[in-house]
Formats: C-alpha cells, structure tokens, sequence
C-alpha cells in the first residue's frame, strides 16, 4: 500500500510520547518502545508535532507511518474523501428495533435493517425523519450477530458501512469524527467511543459501575488498534469500515457468536491494514445492569478467547515477560527488596548500551527500565484474577502463611483499588471493588471454559520474552511486514 495518503495529515502526539537526545530518540506508545530518528527525523517530528501537515516527501511519509503505527501520534480528523452518504448502516435485529434507532444515524446513504429469523417479525419505517431509505431482511435460519452483519454486508453498495446494534443510539454528527480517518488509505475501520444510554445518577450499583467501566468503553485516549496493546479491539456494537475490505476478508467469522468483532480487527491488523479508535465520535448503548444477565454476558465474553487463540496464536497471552522482570517481582515480594533494585538496576545498565546515540544514556534506559518493570508488575497484579483467579484462589487455601495470603490479596485487589483512585467514580470503594472483583472472576471463568473447549492453554499462559530490547513489536508480530 502506497503511504501518499498521509501527505497533508496533521497528527497529535500520544500521552506517553517523550522525547531526547535533541529529539532523535523517541519513547513511548503501546506496547512500549524506544525509537531512534535522524536529525533530520527529530526536525520533521518538531515540526509534526507544532501543527504542520506531512509533507509530500517518501521519507516523511514512512517516518510517519512508523510513528501511527507505533502509537506515538495519532491523526487529527479533519477533512477525508467520504461524506455521509458514502455509508449505509447495517443494524442485525433479534427481537424488537428501537425507533429512535433508525431516526438518530443522520443523512446516510442507505439503512439496511436484518432481521435474524426474530420469533415476531421486525417491522420498520420505509424511511426516517431525514428521508433516508430503509431496506429490511428476514433471516429465514438464526445466524447469530456476525452471519446477520454479513447479511448486510453483502447488500451494501456504498464505499463504506457502518455497523450499529439495535441497544444502540448514535449521538448528532457521529460521523464527522470518524469519516476523515479514511483519508489515510491504509485505514480500514474506524470505531467510536460507546458511552451508557443515561448519565450516572441516582442508579444501582451495577448500573454506576458500568458508567464508569463497561467493557465497551474503551477511554477518551484515541489509539490504534492492534493485539495486546492499550485498546487491543473494539466493539461491533458501532463501527465502519471500507465495504470492499472487509468482502475481500469475507467479513465477520460466521462461526463465532462472541468474539467476532476482535477476530475481524485483528485479521485486518494481520493483513497490514490499520484500525483507529476515535473517542471524539460517540454512540450511546444501554448496557446490562442486571447482575445476572451482566454476569452472563461478561462470561461470554470470555469464552471468545479459545476460539481466538486457535484463530490468532499468541495474541492473548494474559502476561507478557521476562525472566528480569520475575526476579525483579519475586525478590520483591519475597521481601528481599534491595536485591530487587539491584536487578532493576541491571536492566537499566544493560539497557543504556542499546542507546548509546545519547550523551546520557543511563537515565532514559533506568526510566524505561523502570517503567517495563511497572507494567509487568501491574500485568501480574491483574493476572492474579483474570485470568487466574482459580490459582489464586488455590494458592491462598493451600499454602497457610498469612503473610503470604494477605500479600495474595493485597496484589489482587491493588488494580481495582488504584482503578478507583485515579477514576473517583460516584461509587463507594469497597462497591466499586466488589463489582470489579466480580467482573474479572465471571469474565475468567468464560476465559477457562473457552479454552477447555477448544482445547488451547494460549489464553493462560504467559509468554517469555527477550527483555529488554527497544523499538520491537511483541514476538508474535515479528516475521510479519509492518509498513
């Protein structure tokens, strides 16, 4: 794929981008990484980084290429080659279709309604309150989501198609934010941010818990969306897409009930297509707050990951390793805490040879030493009950130290408990803990019947790599061509 596209896009840098050594070396995105420039590169990114569109130049195009894909800038939308009535929406319907529904997408191209074989046949208007058309298919078999989404796909005549599901209300102008992206040709799908239905107020538990950590909002941070890095996948419940990519990947996997849209975003990441996450561009969504259709759903959820671990092998490590970060980990918590930094210590040394283009190395290798480290111990923490909760648990029975069972406890809570000290949410702490407790344990429980099923460990188990080594993607991509 050409990079042309890029010339005349203006970027934003990402909250983890730092910069030294006169700006030729680069540290940031996810997964973490150092990345070196020229100077000539470090001016480029100077000028980048003040507002400055890309300039019509092969080398500043692949510059920036590696800085999007790396995650250490992202595009600013502003204006693309599709408007609106390049798309048509499709909605999969099993049951009733809200009216609003169809009344809040806009002034698109088209509104193909599916009906997947629903027991009371799905009834529409011909067209909504802007004059947009609407087609409706009936299912004659129950296909499930990706087989009815597919349905749609095949009936779509438009460069692009949006899918949104019927629980779902687009806010006014959704597509402004989304549809500039594709001006980058290499940008197949674009998903927004999916937001609750009603403001957080004077709700349940479960209800202000989910406001404020739904599996399907995934922040206000744009990202680039690939395996195991900060937004990892995003939901089919809104997204869009290049109608003519997604038939050459024959769509959504028919065979997946749960899981589907992840699978789709990760074939078109493994087939050197990008997908951007745009927070700006919001959907409404009525989520689940009632506990056992919230757990039920959350345990789905989780059994996507053996079918995805057979489809896209490790991807779905839950830990990502090295045997300097254990030892690190495990002398600390063994309370042999001088030990620990002396391991630390060595990373960063071994670290600074690999930067040596710097005057001062050291202190930007024991930075990035320092924050590896941090990320492998909160990965761990986070492991602890998802998705190992059954280990853990065991481990706290069978081993009868106490000091060894409180530090157990206190590791497995820390996230949850950090999560609401940097959130503040309209919930009480021990509340906010308690559901996220329980999220993670009924979301592993899907983790292992998902794996037992299909017969793979890939989803828990960790992976081992060669640590540390600056500007890699994880070793799962290596081999692969990365633009």
């Amino acid at each position: 794929m050409s990079d042309t596209s890029l010339v005349g896009l203006r970027v934003v840098a990402d909250a983890s981008l730092k910069r030294h050594g006169a700006g030729t070396v680069l540290m940031g995105g996810s997964p973490l990484r150092v990345m070196r420039v020229t100077e000539n590169g470090a001016r480029l990114v100077d000028r980048l980084l003040a507002g400055e569109a890309v300039p019509d130049s092969n080398a500043a195009a692949t510059l920036t290429r590696r800085l999007l894909d790396g995650g250490l800038v992202h595009p600013i939308a502003i204006d693309g080659p599709f408007t609106p009535a390049d798309v048509t929406v499709v909605i999969p319907v099993r049951g009733e279709l809200p009216p609003r529904l169809v009344h809040s997408v806009g002034r698109v191209a088209r509104i193909i309604v599916i009906d997947d074989n629903s027991s009371v046949p799905v009834e529409t208007p011909t067209r909504t309150d802007d004059g947009v058309p609407i087609t409706l298919h009936r299912r004659a078999v129950h296909g499930g989501p990706a087989a009815a989404r597919n349905t749609g796909l095949d009936a779509v005549t438009t460069a692009l198609v949006a899918f949104i599901d019927a629980d779902c209300e687009p806010e006014p102008s959704w597509l402004d934010a989304l549809l500039p992206l594709f001006a980058d040709e290499q940008v197949a799908l674009v998903a927004p941010r999916i937001v609750p239905t009603e403001p957080v107020g004077a709700q349940s538990v479960l209800a202000r818990f989910e406001h404020h950590r739904s599996a399907l909002d995934l922040g206000d941070d744009a990202a680039r969306v690939r395996a195991r890095t900060r937004v990892s996948y995003v939901p089919s419940a809104a997204m869009v897409a290049r109608t003519a990519v997604l038939r050459s990947l024959d769509g959504f996997d028919d065979e997946m009930q749960v899981g589907e849209d992840v699978d789709l975003v990760w074939r078109l990441d493994e087939s050197d297509w990008s997908v951007r996450y745009q927070p700006t561009a919001r959907v409404a969504h009525r989520h689940r707050t009632r506990p056992l259709a919230w757990a039920r759903r959350r345990f789905d959820y989780g059994t996507s990951a053996g079918p995805l671990a057979l489809r896209h092998p490790g991807a779905l490590a839950p830990v990502e390793t090295s045997t300097w970060s254990i030892a690190t980990w495990a002398l600390a918590a063994s309370g042999h805490l001088i030990s620990a930094t002396g391991v630390a210590g060595a990373t960063a040394v071994m670290l600074s040879k690999k930067l040596e283009s710097l005057d001062h190395p050291l202190p930007v290798a024991a930075q990035l030493a320092g924050l590896g480290h941090l990320s492998v111990g909160r990965s761990f923490a986070q492991a602890l009950l998802r998705p190992f909760w059954p280990i853990t648990l065991a481990l706290g029975v069978l081993i009868p130290n106490r000091r060894f069972r409180l530090t157990l406890v206190a590791a497995a809570l820390a996230p949850s408990v950090i999560d609401w000290v940097r959130q503040r949410p309209d919930l009480d702490p021990v509340s906010f803990v308690a559901c996220r407790v329980a999220d993670d344990v009924t979301y592993s429980a899907g983790v292992w019947v998902g794996a037992l099923r299909a017969g793979t460990l890939d989803p828990l188990t960790p992976e081992l790599v060669s640590w540390p080594k600056p500007g890699r993607y994880t070793r799962w991509r290596e081999g692969r061509r990365v633009v």
